[in-house]
């Protein structure tokens, strides 16, 4: 049985399945998906916290599904605009984790993660699912991975 490591972009996940389709994704349909026939060595989902009790409930189901949820705090600026994202927490983790998995599939459009998904397929021989809204996601990071699984309705909720 095949080993898996998970990472979620819960942001970018989010915006882009709403961008394209008006709907959210199914972390359940998702979670059956990813981990068929595999054993889960650990599944991390990255959000920003912004103190909303809706949040913490979907968090909760998050954790429900068999996710860690990490958060960051929200950060609005004086100009106007928002800082929150995970990039950097999400590279370590798969690095420090690569080892313990076969398989790591990250689920992120976002093309600053090309040199990662390139890095662990090359240098530690591992495959990498990347799960992303197709139009959304970079052609680098699509590239790059060993395997790319667009997002379509099937995985999303109705």
């Amino acid at each position: 049985m095949k080993k898996v490591a998970i990472f979620v972009d819960v942001q970018n996940v989010y915006y882009t399945t709403n961008q394209t389709f008006g709907k959210n994704f199914d972390y359940n349909k998702f979670w059956s998906k990813a981990t068929d026939g595999r054993e889960v060595v650990t599944a991390f989902a990255y959000a920003i916290e912004r103190g909303d009790p809706k949040q913490y409930e979907f968090q909760n189901i998050l954790r429900a599904i068999g996710f860690e949820v990490k958060l960051k705090p929200f950060i609005q600026r004086s100009d106007g605009s928002a800082k929150g994202d995970w990039d950097v927490g999400i590279t370590i983790d798969v690095m420090e984790n690569a080892e313990n998995a076969d398989v790591i599939v990250l689920v992120s459009g976002d093309g600053d993660f090309d040199l990662l998904a390139n890095k662990i397929r090359e240098e530690k021989g591992k495959l990498v699912e990347v799960y992303g809204v197709a139009k959304l996601t970079a052609k680098s990071l699509i590239n790059a991975a060993s395997e790319f699984i667009p997002i379509g309705r099937s995985l999303l909720l109705n």
